[in-house]
């Protein structure tokens, strides 16, 4: 298994690095503007280049001159800096070489990371001769891009990818992965601490391959688990960074490596609206979830106490309302076994494949049973099914037109499979294809 490397883009106000930021992760996420400075924090977002997945971090732009905010956008910086396995010097090759350039230059020179030079807003031919003066900055012959065209997008990303180091974490094929993420101090430490002291026999601590990752290994009742568990960034000099921020870096991380995603809740404080973004890096990486309502001693005592918080949770967590919840407290340690058993029922439901005759037996009774509505005008047929993947079950409709399938009714045959094979704590991937053709539509 292979941990995601991290990627860095630095550089001077307006010199393009959300344009760049945006084209790599091909939506807008970084804001883009013509004013001076508009990213001030860093940005993290999944990339992926022919195979080969990486985080991007967008960061502010490092100027001389005492701008606002320039001591904050400079320590962020600095932590990109000291995370990132690669960093990319944008520069600016309309405005040319400038002292905010040579500037940012000894910084990365200080860093020893590898550094990838690209010059951007070379948006034709005639441009190419302004990226010679950016040879003086000593990191070799700089890329030509355009973030805004795309001009040499590809070219870049061949030369990341290239660069980034091969973090492989060995694994045994029936070891199960599962890590906890959360809001800080909701007690992902304290849970993870009384699940490995549950236990009688913890077989090793790894050290992981990144400097802020340590995994443990631990065995239950015959099975092998890895628990990935992230380390605090550690202090640089002044530098300080928000707990939340980093929060995200670790959950990020740690989703990318693991089967399981435990989403970790503090009952004594509910549920806020920053448990749904962390929760979303889980859905995004088709991951099942498992909910883990922490501090439940905490909690009213009520007789339908946990009834009322279902409920709750299931409202606020709409698209999982097949994820298993389990409430506990890593002070009392109650159901601490019924978590290695939701974890091994889902990561069952994960790797789990049907039988195709079966498949489009339940399929054509479901379109008997509930026709399809008129949508896009027309009314989509399924004519044949048949499951292509596991992790997560991946299933493809041949269908008549994949524009006719309506959200409502990608649901209830998602509901119909699930409970025919009881996937009840599994993600489910759908997708249609027209009968005879080869475009897709993932719905």
């Amino acid at each position: 298994m292979k941990a995601l490397g991290k990627v860095a883009i630095v550089g001077a106000p307006s010199a393009g690095k959300s344009t760049i930021f945006n084209r790599f992760i091909q939506q807008r996420k970084s804001i883009v503007s013509e004013e001076h400075g508009i990213t001030r924090d860093r940005i993290y977002a999944n990339c992926a280049w022919l195979g080969r997945s990486f985080i991007l971090i967008d960061t502010g732009g490092i100027e001389l001159t005492n701008a606002p905010f320039q001591e904050q956008i400079r320590a962020q910086v600095e932590i990109a800096i000291e995370e990132a396995d690669v960093i990319v010097f944008l520069v600016d090759g309309k405005v040319g070489l400038t002292d905010d350039d040579h500037y940012i230059a000894k910084l990365l020179y200080r860093a020893k990371k590898p550094v990838i030079l690209a010059c951007n807003k070379i948006d034709n031919v005639e441009m190419k001769d302004n990226a010679y003066d950016f040879y003086s900055l000593g990191f070799g012959e700089p890329i030509l891009v355009s973030g805004l065209h795309g001009i040499g997008i590809g070219d870049l990303l061949d030369k990341i990818c290239a660069a980034l180091p091969d973090k492989e974490i060995e694994q045994d094929d029936a070891e199960i992965s599962f890590a906890l993420i959360g809001r800080p101090n909701v007690g992902k430490s304290s849970l993870t601490n009384a699940i490995l002291g549950s236990q009688r026999d913890i077989v090793s601590s790894i050290a992981g391959t990144t400097r802020d990752s340590i995994d443990s290994e631990v065995v239950h009742d015959g099975k092998r688990y890895r628990i990935i568990d992230t380390a605090g960034l550690k202090r640089r000099g002044k530098i300080f960074e928000s707990i939340d921020k980093y929060a995200a870096l670790r959950a990020m991380d740690a989703v990318s490596r693991a089967d399981i995603v435990l989403l970790v809740i503090d009952a004594s404080m509910g549920l806020v609206e920053q448990d749904r973004h962390i929760v979303q890096l889980a859905t995004e990486n088709n991951k099942p979830v498992i909910f883990l309502v922490n501090k439940w001693d905490l909690h009213s005592h009520e007789a339908d106490a946990t009834k009322k918080f279902d409920e709750i949770l299931r409202s606020y967590f709409v698209f999982l309302d097949y994820s298993p919840i389990i409430y506990t407290s890593a002070i009392q340690k109650p159901n601490v076994n019924a978590i290695f058993k939701a974890i091994d029922e889902s990561y069952a439901e994960f790797n789990t494949r049907v039988q195709t005759s079966l498949l489009n037996q339940i399929i054509l009774d479901a379109q008997i049973r509930n026709e399809a509505p008129n949508f896009n005008g027309g009314r989509v047929r399924i004519s044949y099914a048949t499951q292509v993947a596991t992790q997560p079950p991946t299933f493809v409709f041949f269908v008549n037109n994949p524009h006719y399938m309506h959200f409502s009714y990608q649901r209830y045959l998602e509901n119909v499979i699930r409970d025919t094979f009881k996937l009840h704590s599994t993600p489910i991937k759908i997708l249609c294809r027209k009968k005879g053709q080869g475009q897709d539509k993932i719905i």
